[in-house]
């Protein structure tokens, strides 16, 4: 293998996909990156077997080859050199690194040993805009559960319900939903979480078109010059949709600043009590208060002006409710329960049609 490359690009590359070499796997070429020829172009891949991203960079190739090298120490070799080119050439296993001031070797592994994902076949594809997919699957991917023991609620789900596509995540604590777009396409897979929060920072700055291709086991997310593939969770998802209430006895609306605010201030004081607060409505007063005390240190009550329509209380999660207002959009937030120990749902009028979340109470 011989070729040039940009510093620039190769380091792009590499921070694409170097965070996803494992270096805790017993395989230790998963700590590897590979490189390898395309079609005239560079490939840059790794994988913890669950999940392979690769990016393609633009190069000139003088021969064509492949190799394996360190992750952690091509990325930090390659993000403290000078812009500019850079040469790559391997002989016998060992990729020499050199540019205008430059010169590195770097012993390699036989690509051989790499594992690869299996193409995708017999597939279906999907295609959205880059900025709806991130804004959709960021307002989602909070809820998705980190108990392993619960391997279903790791995910996130992408499911096809009255022709449209939905994105839906939960910890069985609290729940994020959201209308997508509307599909003659069934689908029905659950991504991990972790993908996903890969996928959100790969295509962080791509504003084009990302293209989901997935069969019964895999998915490949395609965003330009960068894929990421991930293995399907095997298990059917909870009949999440009866858990979200039709009726309302109590309905705040709001501005979302300063619900945030009140929470905010309350939460200083819910920490000895695991982030509870009791939120107080008054629909005499048309006002919402929030609730909290911490034994050693005293207690607090924040208090704001909100169009209420019934009087209710109900005690939850500080950290959830500010988790779920920070992904809200829209200037005005609505909140609707029943009673202390019925699902509390939040939504936007900007949004309500297209995002929901719920939060489970807590028992006061």
């Amino acid at each position: 293998m011989k070729l040039q490359v940009t510093q620039e690009n190769l380091n792009k590359a590499l921070s694409s996909v170097a965070r996803v070499a494992s270096t805790r796997s017993t395989l230790p070429i998963l700590s590897n990156v590979l490189l390898k020829t395309v079609n005239n172009r560079l490939s840059v891949s790794a994988t913890n077997l669950d999940i392979a991203v690769t990016h393609y960079i633009g190069s000139k190739v003088v021969k064509e080859g492949s190799i394996t090298i360190p992750a952690r120490l091509i990325q930090d070799l390659i993000s403290n050199m000078p812009s500019g080119v850079i040469d790559l050439n391997l002989d016998d296993n060992k990729l020499h690194i050199n540019s205008r001031m430059y010169k590195s070797v770097m012993n390699g592994v036989s690509s051989e040993d790499f594992p690869v994902m299996p193409a995708i076949e017999k597939g279906q594809t999907i295609t959205l805009p880059a900025a709806s997919l991130k804004q959709s699957l960021s307002q989602v991917v909070i809820a998705a559960s980190s108990d392993e023991t619960r391997p279903i609620l790791t995910g996130v789900y992408f499911n096809s319900f009255n022709k449209n596509l939905y994105i839906v995540a939960t910890d069985s604590y609290r729940l994020a939903e959201k209308l997508v777009t509307p599909t003659d396409q069934e689908t029905n897979i659950l991504v991990p979480a972790s993908a996903i929060s890969d996928l959100l920072r790969i295509i962080g700055d791509y504003s084009g078109e990302v293209a989901i291709t997935y069969n019964d086991q895999q998915v490949l997310f395609a965003a330009g010059d960068i894929e990421l593939t991930a293995r399907l969770i095997d298990g059917k998802y909870p009949d999440y949709r009866q858990l979200i209430p039709k009726k309302f006895t109590t309905t705040i609306s709001l501005p979302k600043n300063d619900l945030n605010n009140i929470t905010k201030v309350s939460a200083l004081f819910a920490r000895e009590s695991a982030g509870s607060i009791t939120i107080n409505t008054s629909e005499e007063n048309q006002q919402i208060s929030i609730h909290s005390i911490a034994s050693q240190l005293g207690e607090n009550t924040a208090t704001a002006e909100a169009k209420v329509a019934g009087d209710g209380v109900v005690t939850m999660n500080s950290r959830y409710l500010l988790e779920a207002l920070n992904v809200l959009t829209g200037d005005n937030v609505d909140v609707k329960f029943n009673g202390k120990l019925e699902p509390i749902v939040l939504s936007s009028k900007e949004s309500s049609s297209s995002y929901t979340h719920i939060i489970m109470p807590l028992k006061s």
